[in-house]
């Protein structure tokens, strides 16, 4: 019996957005495992945390929201970054202090969906790693990296599995906010680019179809017809009416069985809106 831990960071607002990645991990679990979930809490309702909670109408797991004191960020909130970028992001750069207790972590972003049995990415070997993830495509492709050494590649911070034992033994949660205080100015793509400076040669490459980074019409990945979790990259989140994201459909798949699925009189609305602003296109 295998026994995982996972950890989505999230305020109110994106909370159900969080409930539908946990749902997409319970839709490709198996019932022997042992699923643990740790909700860094950014002030979240109390509906939405009864929401996630209905969530074990679908299969058992153990759920743990842990309260944020925002004062631990002061550094991180004075940060320059991407104005879809929250707060609630850079939570994970305290993860090893806000999981005491916890050696191995699989932290996801919330605008990911599940699309395989999570157990074999759990099980890599990290022991001589602070992480193991993705690289970030998009980035690579603009050619905007912040300087690494020696060649080191550039990870996407969205699916990252976390040794927290190494990263409190090398004293790394202090070394992340030292570096931010020095580049206050510079920190452009929020917590991904500190990680990725701090942990450099540190960092696990995965194959990338644990990640599929996935935008308007492209899958900026090599893994198009088979993705094991897709990752909802940049501002055209497929939740955003009129968006064009290449694996939507996953994402309300998953949706319509959570306890936030879209009643069937505001899909025929949506559909009735979408088929008036086509026409209205024509016209002009």
């Amino acid at each position: 019996m295998s026994c995982m831990n996972i950890c989505l960071s999230t305020d109110d607002n994106y909370s159900k957005y969080a409930g539908v990645v946990i749902c997409s991990i319970l839709l490709n679990s198996n019932d022997s495992e042992i699923l643990n979930f740790y909700i860094l809490d950014g002030d979240i309702s109390e509906d939405n945390k009864n929401k996630i909670e209905l969530l074990k109408n679908i299969r058992d797991f153990n759920l743990k929201f842990v309260k944020i004191d925002e004062n631990l960020f002061e550094t991180y909130k004075q940060t320059k970054t991407h104005s879809y970028i929250s707060l609630s992001s850079f939570y994970i750069l305290k993860l090893a202090s806000l999981l005491p207790d916890i050696e191995k972590v699989l932290y996801l972003d919330c605008d990911v969906i599940v699309n395989d049995n999570i157990e074999q990415l759990y099980n890599t070997n990290i022991t001589d790693y602070y992480a193991a993830g993705v690289i970030d495509i998009a980035m690579k492709s603009s050619g905007w990296v912040p300087p690494l050494e020696n060649g080191n590649l550039y990870f996407n911070s969205g699916v990252l599995l976390f040794n927290l034992k190494k990263i409190r033994q090398d004293n790394i949660e202090q070394k992340f906010e030292e570096y931010t205080a020095k580049n206050i100015d510079n920190i452009r793509v929020g917590d991904q680019q500190i990680i990725n400076i701090i942990c450099q040669g540190k960092i696990k490459q995965l194959q990338s179809a644990w990640n599929v980074q996935s935008s308007n019409f492209i899958n900026r990945s090599d893994y198009t017809n088979h993705p094991k979790i897709v990752h909802y990259v940049g501002k055209q989140k497929p939740w955003l009416f009129g968006s064009m994201n290449y694996w939507k459909n996953l994402y309300f798949d998953v949706l319509n069985v959570t306890p936030w699925k879209i009643p069937e009189k505001e899909k025929q609305k949506k559909v009735i809106l979408a088929i008036s602003v086509a026409k209205r296109s024509e016209d002009f």
